[in-house]
């Protein structure tokens, strides 16, 4: 607890970046390092049922070193997934109402911490996708007029943006299993919610691998011209949406401020028991600012559903009366300043 800009969101802003090596807040890890210093150092020990882990990150100018039990790892994609956050911020309520690349970015973030491979393939296909633009830029500034490369750089990217498109697809299907019973239960039963994976290549729901690269491959043959005028890739993962559907409407477009904040809420919470089911462990929640933005229903719904069960960091002016009755002892501390001092265990 403490008052507005004494360093309550660092304190989780730091956790997240520890497990992510990167900030929810800017792209730029420069921003993680205080004024005037050169470098900055995260760390922390991370206990899980069968391990004791101390992990570390080091930001300075050049670059940043991420180390596991002491050993520096040479792949980012090796250190992530040691430790399992999930962050829950008003910006969040975004999740719903923002821009596609607000629901591409969540998706990206939460099933790569699950999901080594996945965080692989995104990753090589971000890097193929810069290069067959770069490409398509040189042919639309008529620089070269060779496309056998942009054949190779096409194969490429139909081959790892398939992948990425079907894992995309198979998370979405499980999360939305977790993520019904909790919305029906925060709405009183009266609404249902259905997420649909939207991509801009034209192939059924229920499809194998080798239907996707089929399609993804026949779509950018047909584009081609087009993308060479543009100088840009029109179609693919990095194209691609989520909707979430209550009670067969778009809530994005047509549901209320709290229909969307029930829709959030259900996400955040169903991806606990996601990530417990393929992790073995619980993620760290983190919940920074967030009670005040919800009603004393929806703070009751999130209360309970972690009690006892989610180590969590919660920020916040001051704890609400339903706060107080529903955490069961926590441990307070108040931010001043950036210091941090533990205040004696409330019962």
């Amino acid at each position: 607890m403490g008052e507005n800009a004494q360093g309550k969101t660092n304190l989780l802003e730091s956790i997240y970046v520890l497990a992510l090596a990167r900030s929810h807040r800017t792209s730029s890890d420069k921003d993680l390092i205080r004024w005037q210093e050169k470098e900055a150092t995260i760390s922390g020990r991370v206990k899980k049922s069968i391990s004791d882990t101390p992990l570390s990150l080091h930001f300075s100018n050049k670059g940043k070193k991420a180390r596991v039990n002491h050993l520096e790892q040479s792949k980012l994609s090796q250190y992530i997934g040691q430790l399992n956050v999930i962050l829950f911020a008003p910006e969040d309520l975004e999740l719903v109402k923002g821009a596609p690349s607000v629901r591409r970015r969540f998706i990206d973030m939460e099933f790569g911490q699950m999901n080594p491979l996945y965080l692989y393939n995104t990753t090589q296909y971000r890097r193929i996708l810069k290069e067959r633009n770069a490409y398509l830029k040189r042919l639309q500034m008529k620089q070269t007029t060779d496309t056998i490369f942009l054949d190779v750089l096409t194969e490429q990217l139909v081959d790892i943006g398939s992948q990425v498109l079907l894992a995309r697809q198979t998370f979405l299907e499980r999360l939305e299993v977790a993520a019904q019973p909790i919305h029906a239960e925060i709405s009183n039963k009266r609404e249902t919610l259905t997420l649909r994976y939207q991509t801009s290549l034209d192939f059924e729901k229920e499809t194998d691998l080798a239907t996707i690269k089929l399609v993804f491959e026949q779509t950018l043959k047909k584009q081609q011209s087009r993308e060479i005028m543009q100088g840009s890739t029109l179609v693919g993962p990095h194209r691609d949406d989520i909707q979430f559907i209550v009670n067969d409407n778009d809530v994005a477009v047509f549901g209320s401020q709290g229909q969307q904040r029930t829709t959030a809420l259900a996400i955040k919470l169903a991806e606990i028991d996601l990530m417990q089911q393929e992790t073995g462990e619980y993620p760290i929640l983190l919940l920074d600012d967030v009670l005040s933005e919800l009603d004393a229903n929806r703070q009751t719904h999130l209360l309970l559903a972690i009690q006892d069960k989610v180590q969590t960091f919660i920020t916040a002016p001051t704890l609400s009366d339903v706060a107080r009755q529903l955490i069961h002892a926590p441990r307070v501390f108040h931010v001043k300043q950036g210091e941090i001092v533990l205040e004696e265990q409330v019962e």
